[in-house]
């Protein structure tokens, strides 16, 4: 049996693999041949490295990033800052301020940013589990490094103003011109931020 001119295990394989993100069907049909064509033992060890990861891991009952252990390894080390909480809007952000291994505070993960188009509402983030941790601990500072789109930067606004009435820092991550850009081939809305957030030399 052929489905689209594929036979039907293949056809199977190439729309889960479309379902990731950023595969499109082309690419999901490269994979798939490709994956057909390692030898079984391969096959395997993938298939059971993504069920075995997705089975270990779980939210961290702290700060929400993705753990194997509760706390995970950032909450539970007593060398990080725990007076500054980073806010992002998901694991992988968290992963990539840790790439540059400058930062030594905590972080918050929201699990998703306020988007009223997509019925994302401040209730559906960990907002509330934010303002806890809040009172729990002796925060002095919380930065807000949500992405520098619509929903972020919304995000970032609603929380701020939560946080104000409660005598806590509250910083913006700046944006603006990556290293290495050209002005001249920078879009609008980085050169307005790039100089709205522009610093004393």
């Amino acid at each position: 049996m052929t489905v689209s001119g594929q036979i039907e295990p293949i056809a199977r394989m190439i729309a889960q693999l479309a379902r990731l993100p950023g595969i499109g069907s082309k690419t999901a049909q490269r994979l798939a041949y490709f994956i057909l064509g390692q030898p079984e033992d391969q096959v395997r060890e993938l298939a059971a490295a993504i069920w075995q990861g997705r089975k270990a891991i779980r939210y961290c009952s702290v700060c929400g990033n993705y753990t194997t252990q509760d706390p995970c390894a950032i909450c539970a080390d007593p060398k990080r800052q725990s007076g500054v909480l980073c806010v992002v809007r998901d694991p992988r952000d968290v992963a990539s301020i840790e790439r540059m291994r400058d930062y030594r505070g905590g972080y918050h993960v929201l699990h998703g940013t306020i988007s009223p188009m997509e019925g994302v509402g401040p209730d559906d983030i960990r907002i509330r589990e934010l303002l806890a941790r809040i009172q729990q601990q002796d925060v002095q500072e919380i930065i807000l490094a949500t992405n520098p789109d619509i929903e972020g930067e919304a995000t970032a606004a609603y929380i701020a103003r939560l946080l104000k009435p409660l005598g806590v820092k509250v910083t913006r991550i700046a944006h603006g011109l990556p290293i290495g850009a050209d002005l001249e081939y920078t879009d609008e809305v980085t050169l307005a931020m790039a100089i709205e957030c522009r610093r004393e030399m």
